[in-house]
């Protein structure tokens, strides 16, 4: 497990400043691992300190939550409040959001249960395509007695012709040649028949409720299934999440989902300043105090029905995160505020901070732009001086209008790179193409000057 420190040096790799909220993410998935080491009447009585992230958009908020969950591999889910209602109205009522969680817990243990299955599920798959690639060789087949043939008198299919050794040979001699050409990808393009499930919504949405039907009935309605005829590279791949499915154990996926659920699930709540008015109004307000009151008791902790059986919120870490420009903290109802005792502010970005974000990064955004342009053979690279300006450009263009954070470059790079990207059709050599401040002056000057304009037009 990662200390504070190493936490947020892994955070620092894709979000730039914001220190703050780092150290307070950082001691609260590092509290998790102190609290899996204490005696389990102690463990019982500790339970996270949830945190709220105030801050405008675009700073941060959202990636430092995603990001801490990915460092831990937890199940994690982002909701937004102002989607949900109070209970007994249209809509999405809270518990989803548990609900969710476990989904999205129940993904992270198949993949690793996958994994631990997936050399012996290739191989059955592997020998699944030889038989369809080969359905007229003479096999033996030595099938068991019916039992329910015998006791229905029902007489037993005519044996089949025997095989000579000659003929069996030639079966296993052809086999191996299939298998060879499979192995060294030959017979990709070739067409097999499948069996495949039928994938059908069965979703029903009433009032405050997600219901699937199929889940509801389970084993009871059968699954459609049809025949398909598909590629081999297709039919591998089907092949192999049906071998795989055989060979796991479903029920200890579920019961190790649920407890990853309840004991390092993350649920992201933003939009939070968004129900929280400081308008107090004699009659309800379903979309605002209403709802409040049916998130409390989710991060109080209480216990929510799901299909895979009672899941606990005692334990699971809550980050709320809000812009808070007309409301404030304190406008959400005390009960609410109480159990979210950790509150972290988020600051503007200014020019320095997008100059940062341009290069420091991971996946900086001029890096994923050299990438996508490298596959149409366009080597493209930035001068310091064409950074510097970018971020000059986003920030007076987050100053001048609507201030959307980091999210301004995106659109900064689009208009730079408009030509480019354009007229790159990968049917031409490599090109060098070097952006510097001149050419960056030159593609945004009618940017800048028509937000210059825009500025003085109601």
């Amino acid at each position: 497990m990662l200390t504070p420190r190493q936490i947020v040096d892994e955070l620092n790799k894709y979000i730039i400043g914001q220190d703050e909220a780092k150290r307070a993410v950082a001691v609260a998935l590092r509290n998790r691992y102190r609290r899996s080491k204490l005696p389990a009447e102690i463990r019982d009585e500790i339970t996270p300190k949830n945190i709220i992230m105030q801050g405008p958009t675009g700073v941060g908020k959202t990636e430092i939550a995603r990001r801490l969950a990915k460092l831990v591999d937890a199940p994690f889910v982002k909701v937004e409040a102002t989607k949900f209602t109070e209970v007994g109205y249209v809509g999405r009522d809270v518990e989803s959001m548990v609900r969710d969680l476990v989904e999205d817990a129940i993904r992270i243990c198949k993949a690793k249960s996958y994994e631990q299955v997936r050399i012996l599920a290739e191989a059955a798959a592997e020998q699944r395509l030889c038989d369809m690639l080969m359905p007229n060789a003479k096999v033996i087949k030595n099938r068991p007695p019916n039992p329910l043939q015998f006791l229905l008198g029902t007489p037993e299919p005519a044996e089949e012709p025997k095989v000579s050794e000659e003929d069996r040979q030639k079966t296993l001699d052809e086999r191996a040649m299939i298998l060879d050409k499979l192995r060294s990808g030959q017979l990709e393009n070739e067409t097999v028949e499948v069996e495949v499930e039928e994938k059908g919504s069965g979703a029903f949405f009433g009032i405050g409720v997600d219901i699937n039907v199929q889940d509801m009935l389970g084993d009871i309605m059968p699954k459609k299934r049809k025949r398909r005829r598909i590629s081999v590279s297709e039919a591998r791949r089907i092949l192999i999440q049906q071998e795989s499915d055989r060979r796991i154990d479903m029920d200890a996926v579920t019961q190790q989902a649920v407890k990853s659920a309840e004991e390092d699930g993350i649920i992201f709540i933003d939009e939070i300043d968004k129900i929280a008015g400081s308008d107090r109004t004699n009659g309800p307000d379903i979309s605002r105090e209403g709802v409040q009151r049916d998130i409390l008791p989710i991060v109080e902790g209480s216990t929510v029905n799901t299909k895979y059986g009672p899941v606990k919120t005692d334990f699971m870490l809550f980050i709320a995160a809000g812009a808070f420009h007309i409301s404030k903290v304190s406008d959400l109802i005390p009960e609410l505020q109480g159990r979210f005792p950790i509150r972290v502010k988020l600051r503007d970005l200014n020019e320095e901070d997008f100059y940062r974000i341009l290069i420091q990064p991971q996946n900086a955004v001029t890096k994923q732009y050299a990438s996508l342009l490298s596959a149409d053979n366009v080597n493209l690279s930035f001068t310091d001086d064409a950074i510097r300006e970018i971020a000059k450009v986003a920030y007076h263009a987050n100053e001048s209008s609507e201030n959307i954070g980091a999210r301004r470059l995106h659109t900064v790079m689009e208009n730079l790179l408009d030509d480019i990207s354009f007229n790159a059709s990968g049917d031409h050599p490599v090109i060098d193409m070097k952006i510097d401040g001149a050419y960056v002056d030159k593609h945004m000057e009618k940017e800048i000057s028509d937000d210059n304009i825009h500025k003085y037009i109601l």
